[in-house]
C-alpha cells in the first residue's frame, strides 16, 4: 500500500515473519544482505555489499546481472536505533550514470511476534521514479527479505 505525503514521497509497509531484531539485522548486515539480495534470482548476478553500521558510517551496495550493467547505492547512516528505526541518505546511480539522492526512514515495529517494517522515502525527482520504487524496488526488497527470513 502506498501513501503519499507529498507528490515525490512514498510510504510502504510489510509484515514480516520475524522479530524486529531479526528483520533489522537482515536489513543491515552485509553478509545477510548478500544472501537475500539475490535469493529470488534465477541467474546469479553480481552483488557486493559493505556496511559500516554507525552514525556517519556508510553502506555501499553494487549489484547487477553482469559487470557491464551495475547499479550502485551508497547510504549514509544518519540515525540508528536498533531494532526500531534507521534513517539514511541514499545516493544511487544506474548503469547509464544517472544519479538520485533520497532520504529513507525505516521502522521496525513488533506485532504479535512478527515485524511491521515501514519505509518512508522522500526526494524522488519525478512521480514515475517514485512509482517504480514503490512497485518494483521496495516490493522486490520486501519479497527477498521475506524469502530470506522464511527459508528452510
Amino acid at each position: 500500500m502506498t501513501e503519499q505525503t507529498d507528490t515525490l514521497a512514498l510510504r510502504l509497509e510489510r509484515v514480516l515473519p520475524a522479530t524486529p531484531e531479526e528483520v533489522f539485522d537482515a536489513y543491515t548486515d552485509a553478509e545477510k544482505q548478500k544472501i537475500w539480495f539475490s535469493i529470488l534470482d534465477e541467474e546469479p548476478g553480481i552483488v557486493d555489499i559493505e556496511v559500516d553500521l554507525r552514525v556517519g558510517g556508510q553502506q555501499t551496495a553494487v549489484w547487477g546481472p553482469d559487470a557491464d550493467t551495475l547499479f550502485r547505492e551508497t547510504q549514509t547512516f544518519l540515525e540508528i536505533d536498533r531494532p526500531h528505526r534507521l534513517v539514511t541518505e541514499s545516493v544511487g546511480s544506474t548503469p547509464d550514470g544517472e544519479t538520485m539522492t533520497t532520504h529513507i526512514t525505516v521502522t521496525f515495529e513488533e506485532q504479535d511476534g512478527k515485524t511491521l517494517m515501514t519505509v518512508v522515502q522522500t526526494g524522488f525527482p519525478t512521480p514515475e521514479v517514485r512509482d517504480f520504487f514503490a512497485s518494483m524496488a521496495w516490493g522486490g526488497a520486501f519479497d527477498r527479505i521475506e524469502a530470506y527470513l522464511t527459508r528452510a
